[in-house]
């Protein structure tokens, strides 16, 4: 795939979900996203209102989590994150699946919860679509459970599919996201998250499949800048 690092920058979320991040560094992120003009910014819920005022009128979207990071809250408790999280001004949701639910082979109740986090945007009491990424934790899958996993959230309506919390135990790895990409065909997104720092990284998740770059690390990406993070 020919693309520069500066074209880079409409296909990453930027991203800062660490524990300790403060009002400044949101404010810094937003004010990041907005000279660079990235797809969105994706944050920790309690922040989204302010990001979504920093935001406004600009064309970067707003992106939350919900379950984060273990995916273990019920699918009433993330049905009700997604609503307050559109409420406070949430565009896109990164939803983590029931990873224990999954392993338990309880298939119907993985779908399910994917739906409860896709039905709830559609009655949140926004006219603007929004968009559902489920995160499938790819370091705790084999590749046949990666397939059953993108199947099972295709099938539930989501519109990515996403590798990594980047609390698991590893991030995006390329075969994983080549692997995703041909189990949800072109029908939905990829978005490769977890461990990418530099331009090199993301191009390579790009030419696997990736439509979406999630990474703290989107500055350093598109301008060659500063010190690669981790999150």
């Amino acid at each position: 795939m020919a693309i520069k690092p500066g074209d880079m920058a409409k296909m990453i979320d930027h991203t800062l979900l660490k524990t300790t991040a403060t009002v400044e560094d949101i404010k810094r992120l937003c004010e990041e996203a907005k000279e660079y003009e990235f797809a969105s910014v994706c944050i920790n819920p309690i922040f989204v209102p302010m990001a979504a005022k920093l935001l406004s009128n600009t064309s970067v979207k707003v992106a939350t989590v919900i379950g984060f990071p273990l995916g273990a809250n019920t699918s009433e408790t993330k049905a009700f994150e997604t609503r307050n999280a559109i409420k406070n001004g949430a565009q896109e949701i990164d939803m983590v699946i029931n990873m224990g639910a999954f392993k338990s082979n309880a298939f119907d109740l993985v779908k399910a919860d994917i739906k409860a986090v896709v039905d709830a945007t559609k009655t949140a009491g926004v006219t603007s679509d929004i968009i559902v990424k489920v995160i499938i934790e790819t370091c705790y899958l084999t590749q046949e459970e990666i397939v059953t996993t993108c199947n099972i959230a295709k099938n539930a309506g989501a519109d990515f599919v996403k590798t990594s919390t980047g609390y698991g135990i590893d991030g995006a790895k390329i075969e994983d996201v080549s692997l995703m990409r041909k189990t949800v065909g072109r029908e939905i997104g990829v978005k490769a998250s977890g461990g990418i720092r530099d331009y090199r990284q993301a191009l390579a998740m790009l030419d696997a499949g990736a439509n979406r770059i999630g990474t703290s690390s989107g500055v350093v990406i598109i301008t060659g800048k500063g010190l690669a993070e981790e999150y």
